[in-house]
Protein backbone atom coordinates (compact mmCIF):
# COMPACT_ATOMS: atom_id res chain seq x y z
CA UNK A 1 0.00 0.00 0.00
CA UNK A 2 1.18 3.26 -0.92
CA UNK A 3 1.65 6.30 1.32
CA UNK A 4 1.29 9.69 0.40
CA UNK A 5 1.90 13.25 2.25
CA UNK A 6 1.69 16.65 1.80
CA UNK A 7 5.17 16.72 0.24
CA UNK A 8 4.39 13.84 -2.09
CA UNK A 9 1.29 16.01 -3.21
CA UNK A 10 3.90 18.85 -4.14
CA UNK A 11 6.27 16.89 -5.23
CA UNK A 12 3.48 15.53 -8.20
CA UNK A 13 2.97 18.83 -8.39
CA UNK A 14 -0.42 21.04 -9.00
CA UNK A 15 -1.74 21.58 -12.88
CA UNK A 16 -4.82 23.32 -13.01
CA UNK A 17 -5.71 22.25 -16.20
CA UNK A 18 -5.13 18.76 -15.71
CA UNK A 19 -7.00 18.36 -12.90
CA UNK A 20 -9.75 20.16 -13.91
CA UNK A 21 -9.83 17.56 -16.27
CA UNK A 22 -9.94 15.01 -13.93
CA UNK A 23 -12.73 16.47 -12.89
CA UNK A 24 -14.84 16.91 -15.91
CA UNK A 25 -13.97 13.18 -16.18
CA UNK A 26 -15.43 12.01 -13.40
CA UNK A 27 -18.57 13.82 -14.11
CA UNK A 28 -19.40 12.60 -17.43
CA UNK A 29 -18.74 9.23 -15.48
CA UNK A 30 -21.40 11.00 -13.09
CA UNK A 31 -23.86 11.20 -16.00
CA UNK A 32 -23.87 8.13 -16.85
CA UNK A 33 -24.27 6.73 -13.72
CA UNK A 34 -21.75 4.80 -13.19
CA UNK A 35 -20.97 5.85 -9.56
CA UNK A 36 -21.66 5.52 -6.34
CA UNK A 37 -21.90 7.81 -3.35
CA UNK A 38 -24.14 7.84 -0.30
CA UNK A 39 -25.46 10.55 1.26
CA UNK A 40 -22.19 11.73 3.45
CA UNK A 41 -22.64 11.65 7.05
CA UNK A 42 -21.90 14.48 9.61
CA UNK A 43 -20.06 13.34 13.26
CA UNK A 44 -20.52 16.16 15.50
CA UNK A 45 -20.15 16.56 19.37
CA UNK A 46 -19.31 19.14 21.60
CA UNK A 47 -19.28 22.68 19.73
CA UNK A 48 -21.84 22.23 16.95
CA UNK A 49 -20.54 24.04 14.15
CA UNK A 50 -17.37 21.34 14.67
CA UNK A 51 -18.25 18.17 12.20
CA UNK A 52 -15.84 15.46 10.88
CA UNK A 53 -17.66 13.97 7.69
CA UNK A 54 -17.33 10.95 5.84
CA UNK A 55 -17.69 10.43 2.27
CA UNK A 56 -17.49 7.40 0.70
CA UNK A 57 -17.79 6.61 -2.86
CA UNK A 58 -16.95 4.40 -5.90
CA UNK A 59 -16.06 6.34 -9.38
CA UNK A 60 -16.35 4.12 -12.44
CA UNK A 61 -14.94 4.97 -15.84
CA UNK A 62 -11.62 4.08 -17.45
CA UNK A 63 -9.74 4.12 -14.13
CA UNK A 64 -12.12 2.74 -11.32
CA UNK A 65 -11.60 3.56 -7.81
CA UNK A 66 -13.28 3.22 -4.60
CA UNK A 67 -12.82 4.58 -1.30
CA UNK A 68 -13.57 6.78 1.37
CA UNK A 69 -12.36 10.40 2.63
CA UNK A 70 -12.14 11.22 6.34
CA UNK A 71 -11.98 15.13 6.99
CA UNK A 72 -12.64 17.04 9.81
CA UNK A 73 -13.60 20.40 9.86
CA UNK A 74 -13.24 22.06 13.15
CA UNK A 75 -13.53 26.25 12.26
CA UNK A 76 -12.27 27.74 15.59
CA UNK A 77 -8.70 25.70 14.74
CA UNK A 78 -7.46 29.06 13.35
CA UNK A 79 -7.46 30.82 16.70
CA UNK A 80 -5.20 27.75 18.06
CA UNK A 81 -2.68 27.68 15.33
CA UNK A 82 -3.56 24.76 14.05
CA UNK A 83 -5.54 23.53 10.53
CA UNK A 84 -9.66 24.21 10.09
CA UNK A 85 -9.38 21.31 8.70
CA UNK A 86 -7.51 17.88 8.39
CA UNK A 87 -8.19 14.72 6.45
CA UNK A 88 -6.63 11.07 5.29
CA UNK A 89 -8.10 9.63 1.79
CA UNK A 90 -7.70 5.98 0.94
CA UNK A 91 -8.04 4.59 -2.18
CA UNK A 92 -9.55 0.74 -2.62
CA UNK A 93 -8.93 -1.82 -5.68
CA UNK A 94 -12.71 -1.42 -7.39
CA UNK A 95 -13.34 -5.19 -7.61
CA UNK A 96 -11.21 -6.31 -4.81
CA UNK A 97 -11.43 -3.75 -2.20
CA UNK A 98 -7.35 -3.95 -1.29
CA UNK A 99 -6.75 -1.26 -0.23
CA UNK A 100 -4.21 0.55 -2.46
CA UNK A 101 -3.32 4.19 -0.77
CA UNK A 102 -3.48 6.49 2.46
CA UNK A 103 -3.35 10.02 1.35
CA UNK A 104 -2.37 11.80 4.62
CA UNK A 105 -3.27 15.40 3.59
CA UNK A 106 -5.97 18.36 4.04
CA UNK A 107 -3.92 19.22 0.74
CA UNK A 108 -5.93 17.18 -1.71
CA UNK A 109 -9.04 18.28 -0.32
CA UNK A 110 -8.19 21.74 -0.84
CA UNK A 111 -6.58 20.78 -4.33
CA UNK A 112 -10.48 19.16 -5.23
CA UNK A 113 -12.40 21.77 -3.94
CA UNK A 114 -10.67 24.54 -6.38
CA UNK A 115 -10.66 22.56 -9.48
CA UNK A 116 -14.42 21.77 -9.11
CA UNK A 117 -14.78 25.75 -9.51
CA UNK A 118 -12.00 25.52 -11.95
CA UNK A 119 -14.16 23.64 -14.30
CA UNK A 120 -17.00 25.97 -13.64
CA UNK A 121 -14.61 29.13 -14.35
CA UNK A 122 -13.86 27.11 -17.51
CA UNK A 123 -16.91 27.03 -18.36
CA UNK A 124 -18.19 30.65 -17.53
CA UNK A 125 -15.05 32.16 -19.71
CA UNK A 126 -16.16 30.02 -22.49
CA UNK A 127 -19.12 32.59 -22.23
CA UNK A 128 -17.46 35.36 -22.12
CA UNK A 129 -15.47 37.73 -24.88
CA UNK A 130 -12.24 36.48 -25.48
CA UNK A 131 -10.59 39.79 -24.44
CA UNK A 132 -12.66 40.35 -21.53
CA UNK A 133 -10.39 41.25 -18.58
CA UNK A 134 -11.49 39.97 -15.05
CA UNK A 135 -11.30 41.08 -11.83
CA UNK A 136 -11.51 38.62 -9.03
CA UNK A 137 -13.09 38.96 -5.83
CA UNK A 138 -11.56 36.43 -2.43
CA UNK A 139 -12.90 37.08 1.14
CA UNK A 140 -11.30 34.64 3.58
CA UNK A 141 -8.17 34.28 2.51
CA UNK A 142 -7.06 31.02 4.59
CA UNK A 143 -5.91 27.99 2.81
CA UNK A 144 -8.82 27.48 0.22
CA UNK A 145 -8.47 30.94 -0.74
CA UNK A 146 -4.99 30.64 -0.88
CA UNK A 147 -5.57 27.73 -3.31
CA UNK A 148 -8.43 29.13 -5.20
CA UNK A 149 -6.29 32.24 -5.96
CA UNK A 150 -3.35 29.98 -7.59
CA UNK A 151 -6.37 28.17 -9.57
CA UNK A 152 -7.89 31.18 -11.17
CA UNK A 153 -4.34 32.60 -11.90
CA UNK A 154 -3.64 29.89 -13.75
CA UNK A 155 -6.57 29.56 -15.66
CA UNK A 156 -7.27 32.97 -16.26
CA UNK A 157 -3.74 34.17 -17.07
CA UNK A 158 -3.09 37.20 -18.57
CA UNK A 159 -6.60 37.61 -18.88
CA UNK A 160 -6.83 38.07 -14.84
CA UNK A 161 -6.61 42.04 -14.01
CA UNK A 162 -6.31 42.56 -10.49
CA UNK A 163 -7.62 39.93 -7.52
CA UNK A 164 -9.25 41.56 -4.46
CA UNK A 165 -8.75 40.04 -1.43
CA UNK A 166 -10.63 40.51 2.14
CA UNK A 167 -9.72 38.21 5.55
CA UNK A 168 -11.53 39.42 8.80
CA UNK A 169 -8.29 38.40 10.78
CA UNK A 170 -6.53 40.64 7.83
CA UNK A 171 -4.92 39.08 4.50
CA UNK A 172 -1.18 37.80 5.07
CA UNK A 173 0.29 39.41 1.83
CA UNK A 174 3.20 37.02 2.70
CA UNK A 175 0.77 34.07 2.11
CA UNK A 176 0.01 35.80 -1.60
CA UNK A 177 2.14 33.27 -4.77
CA UNK A 178 4.57 36.17 -5.62
CA UNK A 179 3.59 35.89 -9.37
CA UNK A 180 0.32 37.48 -8.37
CA UNK A 181 1.69 39.96 -6.07
CA UNK A 182 1.83 43.06 -8.25
CA UNK A 183 -2.28 42.91 -8.93
CA UNK A 184 -3.43 42.46 -5.61
CA UNK A 185 -5.68 44.90 -3.85
CA UNK A 186 -6.42 44.51 -0.22
CA UNK A 187 -9.89 45.72 0.43
CA UNK A 188 -11.34 46.65 3.94
CA UNK A 189 -14.44 44.89 3.39
CA UNK A 190 -16.60 42.55 1.69
CA UNK A 191 -18.46 44.84 -0.23
CA UNK A 192 -15.24 46.76 -1.70
CA UNK A 193 -14.30 43.03 -2.63
CA UNK A 194 -17.95 41.72 -3.76
CA UNK A 195 -18.96 44.90 -5.73
CA UNK A 196 -16.22 45.02 -7.90
CA UNK A 197 -15.59 41.49 -8.66
CA UNK A 198 -16.34 39.88 -12.30
CA UNK A 199 -15.63 36.50 -9.99
CA UNK A 200 -16.53 36.53 -6.63
CA UNK A 201 -15.39 33.76 -4.13
CA UNK A 202 -16.31 32.59 -1.02
CA UNK A 203 -13.82 30.82 1.27
CA UNK A 204 -14.88 31.67 4.46
CA UNK A 205 -15.83 30.14 7.57
CA UNK A 206 -18.98 31.85 8.24
CA UNK A 207 -21.83 30.43 10.13
CA UNK A 208 -24.37 33.29 8.93
CA UNK A 209 -25.36 34.83 6.53
CA UNK A 210 -23.93 38.66 5.66
CA UNK A 211 -24.09 39.36 1.61
CA UNK A 212 -27.46 41.23 0.69
CA UNK A 213 -26.57 43.05 -2.07
CA UNK A 214 -26.94 42.88 -5.57
CA UNK A 215 -24.18 41.40 -7.61
CA UNK A 216 -22.51 42.96 -10.58
CA UNK A 217 -24.22 41.95 -13.77
CA UNK A 218 -22.76 38.89 -15.69
CA UNK A 219 -20.64 38.06 -12.61
CA UNK A 220 -19.61 34.68 -11.49
CA UNK A 221 -20.24 33.60 -7.89
CA UNK A 222 -18.69 30.83 -6.38
CA UNK A 223 -20.29 30.56 -3.35
CA UNK A 224 -17.52 27.79 -1.98
CA UNK A 225 -17.96 27.75 1.95
CA UNK A 226 -21.70 27.75 1.34
CA UNK A 227 -23.36 29.84 4.15
CA UNK A 228 -22.63 33.86 2.97
CA UNK A 229 -25.28 34.74 0.97
CA UNK A 230 -28.76 36.26 2.39
CA UNK A 231 -32.21 34.10 1.37
CA UNK A 232 -33.01 37.15 -0.52
CA UNK A 233 -30.07 36.77 -3.08
CA UNK A 234 -31.51 34.41 -5.06
CA UNK A 235 -33.66 36.80 -6.68
CA UNK A 236 -30.43 38.44 -8.28
CA UNK A 237 -29.12 34.81 -9.44
CA UNK A 238 -30.08 34.15 -13.05
CA UNK A 239 -28.61 30.77 -13.07
CA UNK A 240 -27.43 28.31 -10.31
CA UNK A 241 -25.97 26.21 -10.59
CA UNK A 242 -24.99 23.21 -7.74
CA UNK A 243 -22.67 19.60 -7.47
CA UNK A 244 -25.76 17.74 -6.49
CA UNK A 245 -29.20 19.22 -4.86
CA UNK A 246 -29.71 16.10 -2.49
CA UNK A 247 -26.22 16.90 -0.66
CA UNK A 248 -26.15 20.48 -0.74
CA UNK A 249 -29.66 21.44 0.46
CA UNK A 250 -29.16 20.44 4.06
CA UNK A 251 -27.03 21.54 6.76
CA UNK A 252 -27.97 24.79 6.84
CA UNK A 253 -26.10 26.09 3.88
CA UNK A 254 -27.93 28.96 1.73
CA UNK A 255 -29.32 26.11 -0.99
CA UNK A 256 -30.98 24.85 2.13
CA UNK A 257 -32.48 28.13 3.27
CA UNK A 258 -33.04 29.21 0.04
CA UNK A 259 -35.32 26.27 -0.28
CA UNK A 260 -37.10 26.35 2.85
CA UNK A 261 -37.90 30.36 3.16
CA UNK A 262 -37.81 31.35 -0.38
CA UNK A 263 -38.79 28.37 -2.34
CA UNK A 264 -36.16 27.45 -4.40
CA UNK A 265 -36.69 24.03 -5.74
CA UNK A 266 -34.22 21.45 -7.40
CA UNK A 267 -35.91 21.94 -11.01
CA UNK A 268 -34.43 25.78 -10.49
CA UNK A 269 -31.30 24.49 -10.54
CA UNK A 270 -28.60 23.23 -13.09
CA UNK A 271 -26.09 20.26 -11.68
CA UNK A 272 -22.65 20.31 -12.20
CA UNK A 273 -23.41 17.16 -14.87
CA UNK A 274 -25.95 19.14 -16.87
CA UNK A 275 -22.76 21.89 -17.03
CA UNK A 276 -20.05 20.03 -18.53
CA UNK A 277 -21.92 17.18 -20.41
CA UNK A 278 -24.19 19.87 -22.09
CA UNK A 279 -20.80 21.19 -22.85
CA UNK A 280 -21.86 24.86 -22.82
CA UNK A 281 -23.27 27.32 -20.18
CA UNK A 282 -25.85 28.78 -22.32
CA UNK A 283 -26.74 32.62 -20.74
CA UNK A 284 -26.82 35.85 -21.86
CA UNK A 285 -23.46 38.02 -21.22
CA UNK A 286 -25.34 40.31 -17.96
CA UNK A 287 -26.50 36.83 -16.59
CA UNK A 288 -25.06 36.18 -12.64
CA UNK A 289 -24.35 32.59 -12.75
CA UNK A 290 -24.03 31.67 -9.35
CA UNK A 291 -22.41 27.86 -8.38
CA UNK A 292 -22.75 26.38 -4.91
CA UNK A 293 -20.72 22.90 -4.05
CA UNK A 294 -21.77 20.98 -0.85
CA UNK A 295 -18.49 18.49 -1.58
CA UNK A 296 -18.66 15.38 -3.82
CA UNK A 297 -17.04 12.54 -2.60
CA UNK A 298 -16.87 11.07 -6.02
CA UNK A 299 -14.47 13.97 -7.11
CA UNK A 300 -12.52 13.36 -4.18
CA UNK A 301 -11.52 9.82 -4.81
CA UNK A 302 -10.92 11.12 -8.48
CA UNK A 303 -8.40 13.42 -7.45
CA UNK A 304 -7.02 10.99 -5.11
CA UNK A 305 -6.94 8.46 -7.92
CA UNK A 306 -4.49 10.61 -10.24
CA UNK A 307 -2.19 11.80 -7.30
CA UNK A 308 -1.98 7.81 -6.60
CA UNK A 309 -1.18 7.38 -10.39
CA UNK A 310 1.70 10.00 -10.37
CA UNK A 311 2.95 9.05 -7.69
CA UNK A 312 3.27 5.10 -8.79
CA UNK A 313 4.61 6.63 -12.26
CA UNK A 314 7.50 8.83 -11.08
CA UNK A 315 8.13 6.23 -7.52
CA UNK A 316 7.37 8.92 -5.42
CA UNK A 317 6.10 8.63 -1.64
CA UNK A 318 6.54 5.48 1.01
CA UNK A 319 5.49 1.61 0.42
CA UNK A 320 3.63 0.56 3.44
CA UNK A 321 3.87 -3.09 4.68
CA UNK A 322 0.83 -5.42 4.53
Amino acid sequence: MLYLNTDNIYEVGIDWNELTNVISTATRVLHKNDYSQPIKPYLRYGDPKNRIIAMPAYVGGSAPLSGIKWIASFPDNIYRNKLRAHSVTILNEHDSGVPLCVINTALISGIRTAAVSGVIVQKYLATRKSEQQFTVGIIGFGPIGRMHLKMIGALLGDRLDKVLLYDINKVDLDQVDPAYKDKIVVCDSWKACYTAADIFITCTVSSSPYVDQAPPKGSLQLNVSLRDYKVEMVSYMDVIIVDNWEEVCRQNTDIENMHKIMGLEKSDTLSISDVVCAETLDVKEDAVVMFNPMGMAIFDIAVGGHYYREALKRNIGAVMPD
